[in-house]
């Protein structure tokens, strides 16, 4: 295998020898590839990497992620299963349905929701303590997201518990860009009867 080098013109980091894996080009199966050019995502997370064929001289890209083996995830029945990102895709979808929050907002929330699953070290992790980091990061992007999930996650059996819930979001937040929950006259109670 031949070592390629990147558009810096370091060396790649893959060991020579028979052990060493090669990426074969996509259109003609040759074994020799080179990298043309190597670009960092703004978050760090990945490397976008141009690749060029030697024998065929066609051009694709890679894509180069850190895989970590995040922990498995216990049911409230008890049940594990792997951690599933979809899932909580579609749990941030959910609660986000029809609010002003970027596509970008969405995708760094679920980074740091999986950071935060990642820093536990723990083998196994509640779906409740999943719960809990979705919450948070939803705390600081939408209130409304926010206890739209709280409501489900949760459990509300009626106004009051969101009334509760409301008045510990407005408590503990400090007013930055988002619109209050309630509108003062919302929460002066009725109207009262002039004399």
């Amino acid at each position: 295998m031949r070592c390629p080098r990147n558009a810096r013109g370091s060396r790649s980091t893959a060991a020579p020898g028979p052990s060493a894996t090669t990426l074969h080009c996509l259109f003609c199966q040759h074994d020799d590839t080179r990298v043309i050019d190597s670009r960092v995502s703004d978050d760090g997370a990945t490397i976008r990497r141009r690749r060029e064929c030697a024998a065929c001289g066609e051009r694709f890209s890679t894509l180069e992620t850190i895989e970590l083996k995040l922990p498995a995830i216990i049911k409230s029945d008890g049940r594990r299963e792997a951690f599933d990102a979809r899932k909580l895709r579609a749990g941030f979808d959910r609660a986000l349905q029809k609010r002003p929050v970027s596509e970008e907002q969405v995708e760094a929330a679920m980074r740091a929701v999986v950071h935060r699953l990642r820093m536990t070290t723990e083998r196994e992790v509640g779906s409740l303590q999943v719960g809990e980091f979705v919450m948070a990061e939803l705390r600081k992007l939408d209130h409304v997201g926010y206890v739209r999930f709280a409501s489900v996650y949760r459990s509300f059996e009626d106004v009051a518990d969101f009334r509760e819930e409301l008045d510990r979001l407005e408590r503990d937040m400090p007013v930055d860009n988002q619109l209050p929950l309630l509108d003062a006259e919302d929460t002066a109670g009725p109207p009262r009867k002039k004399r």
